[in-house]
């Protein structure tokens, strides 16, 4: 590289960070006095001018970019970027045809992308919201051949099942949502898919699109159990049993590849009194845990994964609200995970993350005298406040615990703007349509860990488990 092409490079790399530090203004003007090349920097100097142009609602300018890297630059990483960005754009606009577009331009151009997975998805999503029927089938079961290990898998067979539904092909929709019960236990589209499974299907048939997804890989129980002879867990248990916990985690480091390990590790954390970072520990350590049988794990390690840390205040209050206790300790698990201290980047406290003023309001209304943010590290404090908190927001929805969990992380305006770019089947395909993955996910996994809770804490479940 000529010492111009490395001085140009490094000034695009300097507009780079002076758009990340939003000096808009400046980032444009140097980006822009840098000449035109073929150089692979050129292509990231048009990213961050897409992103600029995109900023400032210059929809001309953000359309001529992209064309310009679509035609000069088709295998760029930072064209991969771009699509993204402007396929994003469009969805939350909400401009559907120009985010099917880049959507679909993003895997096609880059079929074994790492967006690939996900635009795919979203362009049969969004195919299916604006009545392509067809074409969203086709994607949907495209999808599953092409992206059979990814994440997208639950959503796009449950919704070409709910297709089939539509069209009469029960025994197509029956034999998906049974392969979802199967492989996908505990996913949120498992509940889904439980809800619609009442009707008779032909068992015999199968389509042979579903063998393209791997089976989940089987668990063994006797591997969460460390052997008698194993020394370091007998000494970290000796550390543990003297307070010291860091040094017992660390003794139980050293094994990173033994399961057994990382449980002590979570055990270690809950003689600590620290249920977040047991549960933090574990859900690293298991990470497939939500697609098996309860069966599959000893039933401690599920009371780590779903504690019951503050109960008898998280009753009391859920109660006296009208209020699920289950779906409460679904959300401080998502929330928080039951860190009381919990402090997040936009000043939210405690377990259910309240903003303080949010907090100040409410201990008015229940008449607590000199109340100080600090309160809501209580957990006490914090779950009374919360859980009346949340339940007006379930009251400002009629009800609809799934809107009321969308406003409680993205704000009421959102939803109800949201709520207008209807109609929608039902509130299933308002979730599915929310176009802020973290708020998708996050209603989700709510709803998910909420049936999940009763499972694991309905007396059925703890006779079956006292009566094996």
């Amino acid at each position: 590289m000529s010492q111009q092409s490395l001085q140009r490079e490094l000034q695009v790399k300097l507009g780079g960070a002076l758009y990340r530090q939003h000096q808009l203004d400046a980032a444009k003007s140097l980006l822009e006095s840098i000449a035109a090349s073929s150089e692979p920097y050129e292509a990231e100097r048009l990213y961050y001018l897409h992103e600029i142009a995109r900023n400032r609602d210059d929809g001309d300018r953000e359309r001529q970019i992209l064309s310009d890297m679509m035609q000069k630059f088709p295998a760029s990483p930072w064209l991969q970027e771009t699509l993204l960005s402007a396929s994003n754009m469009y969805l939350l606009r909400p401009d559907y045809k120009n985010a099917i577009e880049y959507y679909s331009a993003q895997f096609k151009l880059f079929p074994e992308g790492k967006y690939s997975p996900y635009s795919h998805w979203k362009a049969a999503w969004l195919n299916l919201r604006i009545g392509n029927k067809d074409e969203a089938k086709r994607l949907m079961e495209e999808q599953v051949k092409l992206y059979p290990t990814g994440q997208e898998i639950p959503p796009a067979l449950y919704w070409r099942a709910r297709l089939a539904e539509e069209d009469g092909d029960y025994d197509r929709a029956g034999e998906y949502y049974a392969f979802i019960l199967r492989r996908f236990t505990h996913y949120y589209y498992a509940d889904l898919a439980r809800e619609r499974l009442r009707f008779r299907f032909d068992a015999s048939k199968h389509d042979p699109m579903l063998d393209k997804v791997p089976a989940q890989e089987d668990v063994d129980k006797t591997s969460f159990e460390a052997p008698s002879d194993d020394l370091r867990v007998a000494r970290a248990q000796l550390l543990a049993n003297a307070a010291l916990f860091d040094f017992a985690v660390r003794e139980l480091q050293a094994e990173p590849d033994k399961l057994y390990a990382k449980a002590e590790i979570a055990r270690v954390y809950l003689k600590a009194d620290r249920p977040d970072r047991a549960l933090q520990s574990f859900k690293r350590a298991v990470p497939g845990y939500f697609a098996g049988d309860i069966t599959d794990m000893p039933s401690w390690a599920w009371n780590i994964l779903f504690p019951k840390p503050y109960w008898n205040e998280l009753t009391r209050y859920a109660n006296a609200n009208g209020l699920d206790p289950y779906l409460v300790a679904s959300l401080i698990r998502q929330e928080s995970e039951f860190n009381p201290q919990a402090v997040s980047h936009a000043n939210a406290w405690g377990l259910m993350q309240l903003l303080p003023p949010v907090g100040k309001k409410l201990a008015k209304e229940v008449r607590m005298r000199h109340f100080s943010q600090e309160q809501l590290t209580d957990p006490n404090i914090n779950i009374q406040l919360g859980t009346r908190y949340f339940k007006q927001i379930v009251d400002s929805f009629d009800g609809q615990v799934q809107f009321a969990l969308a406003a409680y992380n993205a704000g009421t305006d959102r939803v109800k703007n949201w709520q207008e770019q209807g109609p929608y089947r039902d509130i299933n395909e308002f979730v599915e349509s929310i176009p802020f993955s973290e708020t998708r996910e996050y209603v989700q996994a709510i709803m998910r860990n909420a049936t999940v809770y009763r499972l694991l804490y309905s007396k059925n479940v703890e006779t079956a488990r006292a009566n094996p």
